[in-house]
């Protein structure tokens, strides 16, 4: 015979449960689907009784997204479709050649200024491949005009780690080189969190980048130690909430496509109570400390 003696730590529900079980055991003669019954009602009482934890944020509904036949959110402005440049300055040397925006003389920066973001561009490197190292198929995707994620044909092409395809230049490396050969498409997903600075200019939390190659992920949550340049360390100095968004030019015909963004921003909820807990009868309660 079984005998139950609740402690401290056992739980009404605990004991409800174990209760319908051992009077359904007793019924020796029970069918097989009457004891699933057992079993179910069993799980039932647990269900209801069990308390449920509530934070006490009221939240807003999230906005309905959709995405296109090209994998387009609804929600994203386009960059670059493959009709026009008229979403960016500085565009009067770079040229549009099969759907591709292809790199000429100057860096070109969007209309647009962006923040926290959500960036999809699609890059390829020139073919046949020219030159080695630095000196092949060199571009870069500088978010907020200020900080570069490496262009570059890393196909099968040597060069300082920290400088190749999925590198936050001079800073780090990607975690593996997902590259394809020259002439291929290459994809870059970009999540994006800017910088925040204090009234007095001063750092208030650094940026971060989560980036993935080719659906290969690269840069996981990657602190940015500050702007991206050739010459000296990097460091941060105060700017905009929002800036653009600037691809290189470095003397090679890089061709882009299909570039789109997206603002990003936590889901948006007002803490209106302390949490609590709720029991299956709707009583409140307050969460012990």
């Amino acid at each position: 015979m079984l005998y139950l003696t609740p402690s401290r730590q056992t739980s009404r529900t605990t004991v409800s449960t174990l209760t319908i079980l051992y009077l359904c055991s007793k019924v020796t003669s029970m069918k097989v689907s009457t004891l699933s019954y057992c079993a179910l009602l069993a799980s039932c009482c647990s269900f209801v009784q069990a308390d449920e934890y509530l934070n006490g944020i009221e939240w807003e509904s999230p906005a309905i997204v959709t995405v296109d036949e090209n994998g387009i959110p609804s929600d994203a402005t386009v960059l670059f479709d493959g009709t026009d440049l008229s979403a960016w300055e500085g565009s009067d040397n770079w040229k549009i050649e099969d759907g591709a925006m292809v790199s000429g003389e100057g860096d070109v920066r969007t209309k647009e200024a962006f923040g926290d973001c959500q960036l999809h561009i699609e890059w390829s490197a020139p073919t046949p491949p020219s030159g080695s190292g630095q000196g092949r198929g060199n571009s870069g995707v500088f978010l907020m005009n200020t900080y570069e994620i490496q262009v570059l044909d890393s196909y099968e092409n040597e060069t300082y780690h920290d400088g190749q395809a999925g590198a936050i230049y001079k800073q780090t490396p990607p975690q593996v080189n997902a590259t394809k050969a020259p002439g291929d498409w290459n994809v870059y997903d970009i999540i994006w969190t800017a910088p925040r600075f204090n009234d007095d200019g001063s750092l208030k939390s650094p940026a971060y980048i989560t980036a993935l190659h080719n659906g290969v992920l690269i840069l996981n949550h990657f602190e940015l130690k500050g702007d991206t340049p050739f010459n000296r360390p990097p460091h941060y100095q105060q700017h905009a909430d929002r800036l653009p968004i600037r691809l290189q030019d470095h003397g090679n015909p890089v061709r882009f496509r299909n570039i789109w963004i997206r603002g990003i921003k936590d889901a948006a909820g007002e803490q209106t109570r302390d949490p609590f807990l709720r029991d299956g009868q709707g009583n409140e309660k307050p969460i012990e400390k």
